[in-house]
């Protein structure tokens, strides 16, 4: 094949100055290109996560023996014997007096927390929790939205050697139950309310059926974001004021814990089931977090990042890590586009000097639509446009140039809750080319399987890890022998990863995400589970059965249709419609709205019962039926036809 041409290549300037040729140069390869590097740091896993580790500084209570001692999949066994800890990391660098974190909101205001601040309340935070009886192992968890409150929870649980959670407010009590339940934790921190869109969204009565879901809870930390009175006395265990947890004056001290300890659950989206509970350690999340901010997104001390997330997405738990490399971070309270004021991202980068700028392709695509000029605002700050969630459409990149700026990197990036943190990327050494992943992240042992698990170049494939990263989970939550976590991701190739997405790896070293090959929803960057739907469209008793799909576009847009059967003698009119929406808006979360309820005569299922996601996703999509799935396995196989329909219709509307 011919090798495209890149729609930008670096900057030499930029790639003189940048982190990644400095850490070239410190491990004794100065000069070489990306492609060599990479090779290097997944052929000598040893030799490059230690230089990652030297280079970075990590300040170890006690060393380690060996970087990897044992090589498997799962099971490896990175940095034994090493001590430290993740929040004693975050909070090492900057200077009292320098900013270490700026809360923003979507009505523009914006206030600055100073290092000396947050190592403050971080230590008065830790000593609260600490008399609360939580202590090293034990669970704290979040009910809160994007603002320092949760940075500076996360640390103080770390800080103890407390595993850490947290979910956004607009989850359901129910579905925030359903991920902290498993948990059993000791203490849970909520607040009053969070803001979205021009409406300020009163969560207390939330916090409280949540608090009441979580029995074993010890005390509850009660937050005063959005200015909502409080009644404690409505809560069935202690609780403690925000105000009163953050504000007395402390000594911080950061226990240290084992490399692979605990640092805190991250959840799937429980497609299938109850959301699985993915447990990431305090060193694993360390070095990748430093390698992929550090190295990959060029931040350091002077370096602002601001990219939008909730949360309960893993882009949060990568925005809080800003602090290991001395950068400041940005938290975001609201909507990313408040139809009061659209671009109040793009000024709010511009006011704060935003170094790295954050969000997902549907947003890029939304701005476009909408017909906002970023470059209104100065944003010669901004060095890097990050972009996940999704495949980023060619068609975004020139609109990028054009309408942020020919300087800025765009940096379309992949990765996962799973290992909370991406499999492929840019840096300020790699081209760019429009709709594609400039080159798999360093010590990423990426590749493309077919069928036969063979790796495949310029082909669609599996998007596989053959050698393990430091990141990958320690285990699932309540998955005892470990049998969750291996069918998960190693079933189908005995130790190799096998991630769930469609990828090619081109010959000239990118990567093209297609989409998932599992059925996983994921709505504006944000993984949804079908299963929260289906349980609480299937309550209502005008419907017999329910079926969601998230489908990629050719068009870089994203369709979630909501298939319904209705109740017999019940007809799909607006206001059934409508009363749908308002279940999943209160019983989920706004994001899970669909775009569509259409009504369907059935709905497929394996001859187990199981319903046909990734099938129905791909026969709307297109691909052929004898391609999807095996009609013998199919319970109603002519119900296939069906959606195919379906799809066709829709791909032939008029644009």
């Amino acid at each position: 094949m011919t090798r495209p041409e890149p729609f930008t290549t670096p900057d030499p300037q930029a790639v003189a100055s940048s982190r990644i040729m400095d850490f070239a140069r410190r491990v004794g390869r100065d000069g070489a290109d990306y492609a060599s590097l990479h090779h290097w740091s997944v052929t000598d896993l040893e030799g490059f996560w230690g230089a990652v580790w030297e280079y970075f500084r990590v300040d170890a209570d006690t060393g380690y023996e060996q970087v990897l001692a044992e090589e498997r999949m799962p099971g490896a066994r990175w940095f034994p014997g090493a001590t430290l800890n993740y929040a004693h990391h975050a909070l090492r660098h900057p200077a009292d007096d320098d900013v270490a974190i700026i809360a923003l909101d979507e009505t523009g205001a914006a206030h600055e927390v100073t290092a000396g601040r947050l190592r403050a309340q971080v230590a008065s935070v830790a000593a609260t929790l600490r008399d609360l009886g939580v202590g090293r192992g034990d669970r704290v968890v979040g009910y809160l939205p994007n603002t320092p409150h949760a940075i500076v929870a996360f640390l103080a649980a770390a800080s103890l050697g407390a595993v850490w959670s947290v979910c956004g407010q607009d989850y359901a009590p129910k579905a925030a139950a359903d991920r902290f339940g498993q948990l059993a934790p000791t203490v849970l921190i909520a607040a009053d309310g969070y803001l979205f869109n021009g409406t300020t969204h009163d969560r207390r009565d939330a916090a409280l059926e949540l608090a009441g879901a979580l029995p074993g809870l010890k005390a509850t930390v009660l937050v005063d974001h959005v200015g909502l009175p409080w009644r404690p006395q409505a809560y069935p265990s202690p609780v403690v004021p925000w105000e009163e947890a953050s504000t007395r004056t402390e000594e911080l001290t950061c226990t240290p814990v084992p490399f692979d300890h605990p640092l805190w659950v991250v959840f799937s989206s429980g497609t299938t089931g109850l959301p699985k509970g993915i447990v990431h350690g305090h060193g694993g999340v360390l070095l990748e977090h430093l390698k992929t901010l550090g190295l990959h997104s060029d931040l350091g001390p002077g370096d602002r990042l601001l990219w939008y997330t909730t949360t309960h997405w893993m882009m949060w738990n990568l925005v809080a890590s800003t602090l290991l490399t001395g950068a400041t971070t940005c938290t975001y309270d609201g909507s990313p586009a408040p139809l009061a004021k659209l671009d109040v991202l793009w000024e709010l980068a511009a006011r704060h000097r935003v170094t790295v700028f954050g969000t997902s392709p549907q947003y890029l695509l939304a701005m476009a639509k909408y017909g906002i000029d970023p470059s209104s605002h100065d944003l010669s700050s901004v060095r890097v446009v990050g972009c996940t969630g999704s495949a980023l459409p060619a068609s975004a990149y020139p609109w990028v140039r054009d309408h942020v700026g020919g300087h800025v990197l765009l940096a379309s990036i992949s990765g996962g809750t799973d290992v909370v943190s991406g499999f492929a990327g840019s840096a300020p050494t790699t081209p760019v080319w429009a709709g594609e992943l400039s080159a798999p992240q360093l010590g990423v042992a990426l590749a493309a399987y077919d069928t036969a698990g063979r790796p495949v170049v310029d082909q669609v494939g599996e998007l596989v890890v053959t050698r393990p990263m430091p990141s990958m989970p320690l285990a699932f939550w309540n998955d005892p022998d470990g049998s969750r976590y291996h069918d998960a991701y190693f079933s189908t190739h005995p130790g190799v990863w096998r991630h769930g997405d469609w990828i090619t790896h081109t010959s000239h070293g990118s990567v093209v995400v297609h989409g998932r090959s599992d059925s996983t929803l994921n709505r504006n960057g944000v993984r949804l589970g079908s299963a929260d739907l289906h349980d609480i469209v299937e309550r209502l008793p005008e419907i017999t059965e329910a079926l969601v799909i998230g489908a990629e576009e050719a068009d870089g847009g994203y369709w979630m249709p909501l298939f319904v059967v209705p109740a017999p003698g019940v007809a799909l009119d607006e206001a059934l419609r409508e009363k749908i929406k308002e279940a999943i808006h209160s019983g989920a979360s706004p994001r899970h709205v669909p775009d569509e309820i259409l009504e369907v005569p059935g709905i497929p299922h394996t001859r187990t019962g199981k319903k046909l996601e990734v099938p129905v996703k791909r026969l709307l999509q297109g691909a052929p039926a004898e391609q999807v799935v095996n009609p013998a396995a199919v319970d109603a196989p002519d119900l296939l036809d069906h959606y195919a329909r379906l799809g066709a219709a829709r791909r032939n509307r008029p644009s």
